[in-house]
């Protein structure tokens, strides 16, 4: 079980990464639980372990496309830029 210095510090993590990517930090606690669920459960009883994080990016564009958008993959490398901009500040 991770300790509350870890968890903290990963609820501190998802909040920047999340208003750094646009989504509302509430969203992002409401679907960590279901997440790790899913991810836990694909990277035990699935294919491998690797196949649990991209089956949780399928969930998430899954999630694009049925709120009627359709993000390339132009788009995704700059949230990934983003994202890899972040960690150069995080911790810092």
């Amino acid at each position: 079980m991770p300790d509350k210095e870890s968890l903290a510090s990963t609820h501190e993590w998802l909040t920047a990464v999340s208003e750094t990517l646009g989504v509302p930090p509430e969203f992002t606690r409401a679907a960590v639980g279901p997440v790790l669920d899913l991810t836990a459960n694909v990277a035990h009883n699935g294919p491998s372990r690797p196949a649990a994080p991209t089956t949780a990016f399928v969930l998430g564009y899954a999630l694009a496309l049925k709120s009627g958008a359709s993000p390339s993959v132009d788009e995704l490398d700059e949230l990934i830029a983003d994202v890899d901009a972040l960690l150069e500040r995080y911790g810092k």
